[in-house]
């Protein structure tokens, strides 16, 4: 049976009606119990049959006041019909499986540092619990589509999500800073104020998607300033940028969870802490359409999201 046939036959809508009341009669050789078993009227169950046996031109059923027994057709029909109604239950059986159990690749997109605060303290836990679920990682920090790009959900700040995505708030907003090495601050001093920032040597970092220099935002006196520190560096990696910020190359401007290993560690120091705003935390976003997953239920329970959502 070619393909073509079958999709002729599965766009013929009468092909199908009337098979699970035939299958209730002969299963239960009795039009009064398959009419109560399908939870409709006899009559209804009667008519069934007929426009079945009519549309096919055979009769499937003798019927007597006493007896209902299948013909020849009738045991044929069902021996070839009862197997692949068992297979379609089956399929659909498996279907609902992905509804109730979590299982199936889960593909998540996040940055470097989203996965060593988010995924690393819970990942070992989570395969233990959820063995049938493989999670498929891919660490980007360029804003990214995940319709397009085959994504079930992200992790990015809240302030770059798109505003058709359910955002449910992994982390209290960010701090931003100014750091750099203790090796760096002995060599060229501590900054006092975001203006003392023009003779210092900064490392910059560039957007990966849409390649723009991130420019370093403070509050003085109430008002938004913009410094353009001068660089002889640009990266576009955020774990490149705070490594060389550790070596001593100059200064980054970073969130507290990008570089809280590095800070409690004493490698690298905050400056200008006064001056710079809040931004957004993190974020699990992820289309309306898939929250309804189980794997994607599982990850969030997870991860213990705050309650709030993005407004």
């Amino acid at each position: 049976m070619n393909q073509k046939f079958i999709m002729e036959q599965c766009m013929d809508k009468d092909l199908l009606d009337g098979v699970a009341m035939f299958l209730a009669v002969a299963e239960h050789k009795s039009f009064t119990t398959a009419a109560a078993r399908l939870q409709v009227s006899p009559t209804a169950v009667s008519k069934s049959i007929r426009l079945l046996e009519r549309r096919h031109g055979v009769s499937l059923f003798q019927r007597t006041t006493r007896k209902v027994a299948l013909t020849d057709a009738g045991v044929s029909l069902f021996e070839r019909l009862r197997p692949a109604v068992e297979d379609i239950d089956g399929a659909f059986e498996a279907l609902n499986s992905f509804r109730d159990n979590a299982s199936g690749t889960l593909r998540i997109t996040m940055t470097r540092s989203a996965c060593t605060l988010l995924i690393e303290p819970m990942i070992e836990q989570f395969r233990v619990a959820h063995p049938d679920v493989h999670l498929d990682l891919t660490l980007d920090e360029g804003a990214v589509d995940l319709v397009e790009s085959g994504f079930d959900a992200g992790i990015r700040l809240g302030e770059s999500l798109a505003k058709d995505m359910v955002a449910l708030r992994l982390t209290p907003d960010a701090v931003w800073s100014v750091v750099g090495s203790p090796a760096y601050f002995a060599r060229a001093g501590r900054p006092r104020t975001p203006q003392d920032l023009m003779n210092h040597e900064g490392i910059q970092y560039r957007f990966v998607k849409s390649g723009v220099v991130h420019r370093w935002d403070f509050q003085v006196d109430g008002r938004k300033v913009m410094i353009d520190i001068g660089s002889r560096l640009t990266v576009n990696d955020r774990a490149v940028l705070i490594k060389f910020a550790r070596m001593g190359l100059g200064l980054a401007y970073v969130a507290d969870f990008e570089a809280g290993g590095e800070l409690a560690a004493g490698e690298l120091e905050q400056v200008l802490l006064p001056f710079t705003p809040p931004g957004d935390g993190l974020y699990l976003y992820f289309p309306v359409r898939t929250q309804s997953q189980a794997k994607l239920r599982a990850f969030i329970d997870a991860l213990k999201p705050e309650r709030s959502t993005r407004p």
